[in-house]
């Protein structure tokens, strides 16, 4: 993904936290000159930043969240951005209905009501994580849909490696873990029937994948504290959130192409299994036919967990159908 002079502007400005970068040092860090800087300053001004230019100090972020399109890079489908949403998911999901073509992307600085699993609340303060939705129309049957979610995943899992060496565990299916406490939780809707379009495409369904990512929350609430951390929490350092999402999306693209193509995950099966915290523990399958415990295998290639039961038999486990708990502080 390129990176252009205003995106790499805005990184290091951001990364700064607030205090001047002279000119000289940003055309240098960026390899343009000092003439780039000043017109990609003055661009990234009339996009609305507040950003300062002083003589002989350079250039700051006044203030405010500078999370928006341009730190994003290229990108090949809209970007809707938003200062704050109830969720982003169901932003994304209206768009769907009005035709919003394959890859839309959501971005809000901040959801008023962010969503998990089973309707679970996200705690989703301003301006402190990445909280994101893409919408999917899949050239691929329905019950292959969850693989969208693996694919996220590991794509954040890899992302949170490469910026700040940390590396991240997946409870299947959806959440991210790091010493047993989630950074991350990924909610994968599937619809159905959607108003026809010109540039929807698919099967008659699509898919809603929003990622909301703990980065630089300073403290975690009481009530959630020994369950849930920050990736500031863990490393000590701010991160730069328009890095970390610019990283997410290009590894997602990437993965999204295998299940595309193969209709299964391929080779990303193993790759996943090996961040895959639940497998060769015992799990509790929460089934509303009635809950029973065995042993997580690990995934098939379309995406389902394989549960030995106590019996010795093993059972294929859908996400949209269970729920999995009960591994050493995994909930």
């Amino acid at each position: 993904m390129a990176v252009s002079t205003r995106q790499a502007l805005l990184q290091a400005l951001s990364a700064a936290g607030g205090s001047y970068v002279s000119g000289q040092q940003l055309a240098e860090t960026l390899g343009v000159s000092r003439a780039a800087v000043h017109k990609a300053a003055a661009a990234l001004t009339a996009q609305g930043y507040a950003l300062e230019a002083a003589p002989r100090r350079g250039y700051r972020l006044a203030g405010g969240d500078p999370f928006c399109t341009e730190a994003i890079g290229d990108y090949p489908a809209p970007i809707y951005l938003y200062d704050t949403l109830e969720s982003s998911n169901r932003t994304a999901k209206l768009l769907a209905l009005d035709g919003a073509p394959h890859g839309t992307l959501v971005l809000t600085a901040h959801q008023s009501a962010g969503r998990g699993r089973l309707g679970r609340r996200f705690e989703s303060p301003a301006g402190k994580g990445v909280y994101c939705s893409v919408l999917l129309r899949p050239e691929m049957p329905a019950a292959n849909a969850q693989t969208a979610t693996i694919s996220a995943a590991v794509a954040v899992c890899r992302a949170v490696k490469k910026l700040c060496g940390l590396e991240l565990a997946i409870k299947w299916v959806n959440d991210l873990y790091y010493q047993g406490r989630k950074v991350c939780g990924i909610l994968t809707e599937l619809y159905f029937d959607a108003p026809p379009s010109e540039k929807a495409g698919g099967r008659g369904y699509y898919v809603v994948v929003g990622t909301g990512i703990n980065v630089n929350q300073p403290q975690i609430a009481e009530e959630l504290s020994w369950r849930a951390t920050s990736l500031f929490l863990e490393t000590g350092r701010t991160l730069d959130r328009e890095r970390l999402l610019a990283e997410v999306l290009e590894r997602f693209s990437q993965y999204y192409e295998i299940f595309l193509k193969t209709e299964d995950l391929g080779g990303l099966q193993k790759e996943y299994e090996s961040l895959l915290a639940n497998r060769g523990r015992q799990v509790e399958v929460l089934d509303p036919k009635g809950a029973w415990k065995g042993t997580a295998l690990g995934i098939q290639k379309t995406g389902e967990l394989l549960v030995r039961r106590e019996d010795g038999a093993v059972e294929a486990v859908f996400a949209g159908e269970v729920s999995v708990r009960g591994i050493y502080g995994y909930v």
